[in-house]
């Protein structure tokens, strides 16, 4: 009763509850925040603030910035969801909210554009030497949709096309990435009604910031190549997983494009099935399929892609207890 007496006080004051419409919709920085609402950035982030502590916002830090979104998780993460719901969209207060994170958005997409532009010649000239990218995602697709998944994570998110494409077959998705600029894109990306319960974090690989076991479906989508302990983070990827989780992971079988190495920061070039197999093993994964897409197109496609499918295994049914029946006894 406490909490949620907390979490009525906290959301109980209009600029609260404009912050609260606001981050329903998507996370946004205090920045984006104190340019919607056109207030001093220590009001806003004192308003933050009271409801972060009352468990109705929940906030994480990428380098200097600091983005708040609705909780989607605690005791009072629900009461946050129909408070939102009944704010009057029609309101003349909010509709110019709405209309400014429209203005927001544009400007972040626009950004994360000019990002895409420059370097969009260098991932195109990789695309084209192996299979078109939208049979990738087809095969990634029938291995792993499922329509009854609670959560999928997508590691090394980079645009965010994974979350994309598995996004709408679960009820939260979440992506993991080092690089600003690859979040930036990202959110840019999945800036629409049917993608607000995904969202993008920064994080280490091999430290990702979930809870065990929590986790339907995982992504590696062309990324082992560019890691230094690819094992390590299978073995990661396993921890978050659920009990019959499934993991997919697409990427480069092995090559002689050293260009790759010294231009595109690869570190390996490509992955033999079986050392991905035995990794999979490794962390404790049953491995269930290995698909091969062998390049198509001129002479420049050379590449191979390799698709690994793995399973965690689930827990065994707890044993039925074993009764003996003897001269009328039972044991």
């Amino acid at each position: 009763m406490e909490q949620l007496l907390a979490g009525l006080r906290a959301a109980g004051e209009p600029t609260r509850l404009r912050l609260l419409a606001l981050l329903a919709r998507g996370e946004l920085t205090v920045t984006e925040l104190t340019q919607i609402l056109r207030q001093s950035q220590p009001r806003v982030s004192r308003h933050l603030k009271l409801l972060c502590e009352a468990g109705l916002l929940e906030r994480f830090r990428e380098g200097s910035w600091v983005f708040y979104r609705l909780a989607s998780g605690g005791p009072v993460a629900a009461l946050a969801e129909v408070l939102t719901g009944l704010i009057p969209q029609e309101d003349l207060v909010i509709a110019r909210d709405c209309e400014r994170l429209e203005a927001v958005r544009t400007a972040r997409a626009e950004k994360a554009a000019a990002y895409f532009r420059a370097n969009a010649d260098e991932w195109n000239r990789i695309r084209s030497l192996y299979v078109p990218e939208g049979k990738v995602e087809q095969a990634m697709m029938d291995l792993g949709a499922r329509d009854d998944m609670e959560a999928v994570a997508d590691l090394g998110t980079g645009t965010g096309r994974m979350l994309e494409l598995f996004g709408p077959k679960a009820k939260s998705g979440i992506g993991i990435d080092l690089s600003p600029e690859m979040l930036a894109l990202a959110r840019a990306h999945l800036a629409l009604p049917e993608f607000a319960h995904c969202s993008v974090r920064q994080g280490d690989l091999y430290d990702l910031p979930m809870q065990d076991e929590t986790v339907d479906l995982v992504t590696l989508h062309m990324v082992l190549h560019f890691l230094d302990d690819p094992a390590a983070s299978i073995a990661e990827a396993a921890r978050i997983m659920k009990p019959g989780g499934r993991l997919l992971i697409a990427d480069f079988a092995p090559h002689d494009l050293d260009f790759l190495r010294e231009s595109h920061a690869h570190r390996r070039l490509g992955f033999d099935a079986d050392e991905v197999a035995a990794w999979l093993v490794e962390a404790g994964l049953d491995v269930r399929e290995i698909r091969h897409l062998p390049p198509e197109g001129d002479d420049d496609a050379q590449l191979t892609v390799s698709i690994w499918v793995a399973e965690r295994p689930a827990r065994p049914a707890p044993r039925a207890e074993r009764r003996i029946e003897f001269e009328g006894a039972t044991r």
